[in-house]
This record gives structure tokens, sequence and C-alpha cells, in this order.
């Protein structure tokens, strides 16, 4: 089973027939282009992480390698010396990191194996990115091409042989409708400094009456007095 898949809303296998319904092909291919570089960058962190793991299972074979047989010289130095209860123990020892190296050797094959479909399905997606983005300049190209042939057509068209007097009379309206608005613009204007000169003025008779009220209260307590 592959290591890493996974759907992609374009792939290789629908683009073409995308390419041909699409409007826009280099927008679409835009889009498989930048759904392939997240799926490269996903796959390379995947990568990344693998080659970390599969450095610590080596780490713990050669660990259980070297202890392996260190205990075994042990038991090998204990006979020699008539010790054959330090040549149990060294020995008992051994097989513990025997089985050990076994259960982290076959992790370690699992692991590389892993790392190489990894690596090669990595390869594949960059090689793929490539090759399509070397079409999407291609078209890029030729739809510049079609637009600027379009646009040339466009103005070959406006040169030929129009009617000139209805060409003026749609400017005469338009005009006519940017003064109508200008009109309005400059009425609404005035009808708001007329507004704010009447609210001005029913403020200071406001303030008018305020003070004359003020200087009647205090003749009034002046005579209180």
């Amino acid at each position: 089973m592959s290591v890493f898949r996974r759907m992609r809303d374009i792939t290789v296998a629908n683009l073409n027939e995308r390419l041909e319904q699409s409007q826009d092909p280099v927008k679409l291919i835009d889009q498989f282009l930048h759904s392939t570089r997240e799926e490269i960058g996903e796959a390379e962190r995947l990568y990344q992480q693998y080659a970390s793991h599969t450095k610590q299972l080596q780490q713990q074979v050669n660990q259980a390698t070297a202890m392996r047989d260190k205990r075994e010289e042990q038991a090998l130095l204990a006979l020699k010396a008539g010790e054959d209860h330090l040549a149990k123990l060294a020995l008992q020892e051994k097989i513990i990191h025997e089985e050990k190296l076994e259960q982290y050797s076959g992790l370690l094959e699992t692991s590389r194996q892993s790392l190489f479909e990894l690596e090669t399905q990595l390869n594949e997606l960059k090689i793929e990115y490539q090759t399509v983005y070397s079409k999407r300049q291609f078209y890029a190209a030729r739809m510049e091409s079609l637009r600027l042939q379009q646009r040339m057509n466009q103005r070959a068209g406006a040169y030929g042989g129009g009617d000139v007097p209805k060409m003026f009379g749609r400017l005469e309206d338009k005009m006519t409708d940017w003064e109508l608005e200008a009109k309005s613009l400059s009425d609404l204007r005035r009808m708001g400094q007329e507004y704010a000169v009447q609210a001005g003025e029913t403020v200071a008779t406001v303030l008018e009456r305020e003070m004359a009220r003020l200087k009647e209260k205090l003749n009034n307590d002046g005579r209180k007095e």
C-alpha cells in the first residue's frame, strides 16, 4: 500500500479532460500546480519524519547488536574464569538483546522500504510539477497572443466605417446626463447651506431669549434684597 497518497482536486488523470472544457486553461493549470505544490510540501515533511524515524531505528539496531556481542564476550570470559553463574547471567542478557535486535531489525527494514517508496513518489511529483509548469508557460504565451489578437480585431472593427453622427449623439446624451447630475449635486449643496444658515439663526434667537431670561432673573433677585 502506498505510504503517501492524497486525492487532489485535479489529478493528471482528469486534467486533460477538464482542460478541454475550461474557458481559462491557464487558471485551471495554476490550480493544479498549487495543489501539487501543497502535496510536494506534505510529502517532504513526511519524508523528513520517516528519515528521522529510520535513523532512530538504526540506532536501536546498532545498540542491540553491540550489547549482544558484548554480553557474549563477557560470558566467554566468565567461563574461562570458571564463573558459570556469571556466564549464565551474561547469556541471558545476550538473549534479550538478540530478541530486541530481531524486533528492531524488522521495523528498520519496513521503515527503509517505506522511505524508499516515499522518495520515489516525491520525485514523481516533482517531475510531474515541472512538466505541467512548462506546459503552463507555453499555454500562457498562447493565451496572451490570442488576447492581443482579439484586441487588435476589436480596434480594427472600430475603424470599420462607423456612424460618426450616432457616435457623437451618444456622447452628447452622456454629457447631458453628467451636467444634470452636477446640477443636482449643486442644488443639494445650496439647500444644505440655507438650512445651516436657518439653523444658525434659530440658535441665535434661543440664546437671546435665554440671556433675557437670566437678566430678568438677576433684576428680580436684586429687588428682593
